[in-house]
């Protein structure tokens, strides 16, 4: 198996690293890679690569993400998951609206801090290694865009709901905002990924990559063979010139390409599609 994208569902309590290298296995490939780390303690969709596609991730559509997730009312964490739990304490049941209206505030672009066990780095170094080790994290405010979130139940102690993120939003950043508006110790204790933009699970079905590049069609006037061999490209023999990056399709392969200020690079050239 040379080339190969699709949808695995990573089981809970197995690392993202740890669940590829046992993809790898299952199919016999050396080369591979995923898209989006899901923390050990959650499970859904993973995008994975093999061969050539594995340099495809930059490009593909991912937004929104879309999660379903549990919130445990009561219950302090560092990591705000299930995997730090600090204490667990029985407290007064909110009324459902609150909760309800409490997360629909959060619609919109939504200031917060990545919680310091997440995968951004710090002087080249992951938040998450950082925060096992008991070192200070220290991570910027930023923005990210809810463009859907549904409670979907609230049985004391648990809310259940599902929410649609921008690329870099994080669930357990709802959950810390949500403890802060209600002044209550909560945390995640269930997180799945349920699709990434148009990826959703469909027991590891194939895809054709150029179905789900984030990138406009291009048109190239001369003969393939020039990309057959890698040559030099002109602008002008293409019909869209203006800047950006685009998708080249021919027979059996399929080529990206960038023009900037009249000049053309190869991002990725004679990839197959298979």
């Amino acid at each position: 198996m040379k080339n190969a994208i699709f949808v695995a569902k990573k089981p809970m309590f197995v690392s993202s690293n740890r669940f590829l290298g046992e993809t790898k296995r299952k199919y016999g490939v050396k080369k591979a890679g995923f898209s989006g780390t899901l923390d050990p303690f959650a499970c859904g969709n993973l995008v994975i690569a093999f061969g050539q596609y594995t340099k495809l991730f930059r490009f593909l559509k991912k937004v929104p993400k879309r999660y379903r997730a549990t919130i445990w009312l009561g219950v302090r964490s560092d990591s705000f998951d299930i995997e730090n739990i600090e204490s667990i304490k029985i407290i007064d049941k909110f009324d459902k609206d609150l909760i309800e209206n409490s997360l629909l505030e959060f619609k919109g672009e939504v200031e917060y801090t990545p919680p310091k066990y997440c995968a951004k780095k710090i002087n080249g170094v992951k938040a998450y290694d950082l925060a096992r080790k008991n070192k200070e994290v220290n991570l910027k405010k930023q923005i990210m865009s809810v463009f859907d979130i549904e409670l979907l139940n609230y049985s004391h102690p648990f809310v259940s709901f599902e929410v649609s993120l921008s690329e870099g939003g994080y669930v357990r950043s709802i959950a810390s905002l949500l403890s802060d508006k209600l002044d209550s110790d909560m945390t995640l204790c269930y997180l799945e990924r349920l699709s990434e933009g148009d990826f959703i699970y469909e027991n590891e079905k194939f895809l054709n990559p150029t179905k789900h590049l984030n990138l406009p069609k291009n048109e190239y006037l001369r003969d393939m063979e020039d990309f057959l061999l890698g040559r030099k490209l002109n602008v002008d023999d293409f019909k869209i010139k203006t800047d950006g990056n685009y998708l080249l399709e021919f027979e059996k392969f399929f080529s990206v390409i960038e023009i900037v200020d009249k000049k053309v690079k190869y991002l990725l050239n004679k990839v197959d599609i298979c």
